[in-house]
């Protein structure tokens, strides 16, 4: 899929390894931009990576919790001195704790959210100084449809999604005039590792609820993602797209 050259243009992509992260970072890469891969996964991310490089890209891969702040502002730092005219941040990286709520432990709720929220806010934080100043930047944020739909079970993965739709608006607006775009991507029900120990029986379920009939695949939202990066999505912002085939209506 082709948008316009991103040459010129860098991005870093947390949870930048594999699944719909590693989709997204090769897309970016095929359009022409370079990649700063953050996961702590070190051989699926050095992979990413070099597969980034083989696009003829510069790449380069970065480990960091991203539950800690600390080690967020320092992952920034070495971004920004691999690829100083980084200007594309795709916040992806995240986990999944499920429980129903009366077995759902504290800390199940704190590190999720600390992972698939605040680590948002950090990066967001960090990396748009640079955007701003030069008037150009894209932030996309993938979320979830669970985060507009809740899901029993997954009190904290909704709450963390819902509030990053929330974060994405805010900022979106803060932004806007300085030229920096901020959007959101929901996906639906992806094939993605988190997915593919489902039953059949689930899979079946979760299917039979999606009108195109079919689960997505990582390229699916890594498609989308790319175009939000673009320029010609210059004049979007505050948005979030489903990615779902249809599930989630109206």
């Amino acid at each position: 899929m082709s948008y316009a050259d991103l040459s010129g243009h860098a991005a870093l992509v947390t949870g930048g390894a594999r699944g719909i992260g590693r989709a997204i970072a090769l897309t970016l890469a095929g359009q022409g931009a370079d990649v700063a891969v953050l996961d702590l996964t070190a051989a699926a991310g050095e992979a990413t990576r070099a597969e980034a490089e083989a696009l003829g890209r510069r790449s380069v891969f970065l480990t960091a919790d991203v539950g800690d702040p600390a080690a967020i502002e320092a992952a920034c730092r070495a971004a920004l001195e691999a690829l100083p005219e980084l200007d594309i941040l795709v916040n992806n990286a995240g986990i999944t704790r499920d429980k129903l709520l009366w077995r759902l432990e504290p800390e199940d709720w704190e590190v999720l959210l600390r992972v698939n929220l605040t680590a948002a806010y950090h990066f967001t934080r960090h990396l748009t100084r640079a955007m701003a100043k030069r008037k150009w930047g894209r932030v996309v944020n993938v979320s979830s449809v669970i985060g507009e739909m809740g899901n029993a079970g997954q009190a904290n993965y909704a709450a963390a999604k819902a509030g990053l739709i929330g974060f994405t608006r805010s900022v979106a607006k803060e932004f806007a005039a300085r030229g920096v775009t901020v959007n959101a991507v929901a996906p639906g029900f992806i094939e993605t590792d988190m997915t593919a120990g489902l039953p059949q029986a689930a899979r079946e379920a979760m299917q039979a609820a999606i009108p195109s009939g079919r689960m997505g695949v990582a390229q699916d939202v890594a498609n989308v993602v790319a175009f939000l990066a673009s320029p010609e999505s210059g004049y979007i912002t505050g948005q979030v797209l489903r990615v779902d085939g249809g599930m989630l209506m109206g």
